[in-house]
């Protein structure tokens, strides 16, 4: 699930994975960090939801997947748009 808030030149995109969820640990990957690997991990929240932030300059559009332990890829089912492997997000 994605959470947006826009300004003028950033928009703040939350990629949340619910709590029923099991996955371990988990980053999202994509074009915004050259698909680093663990680079922008979740943290788990009180509700027992995994969130991670992301200020990305608006007017754009990012490639992501999440990894999760044991090389595990997978999409977010309410992104923006499905890309061949990939997740995509507009800002």
């Amino acid at each position: 699930m994605l959470e947006r808030s826009r300004g003028k030149k950033h928009t703040e995109i939350t990629f949340v994975i619910p709590a029923d969820r099991a996955c371990g640990h988990v980053s999202v990957v994509g074009d915004f960090n050259d698909w680093q690997p663990g680079a922008h991990p979740f943290v788990e929240q009180a509700d027992g939801r995994r969130s991670v932030t992301l200020a990305l300059p608006s007017e754009q559009r990012y490639g992501f997947r999440y990894l999760a332990h044991g090389d595990y890829w997978f999409n977010d089912d309410h992104a923006d748009e499905q890309d061949g492997h990939n997740s995509v997000v507009h800002t």
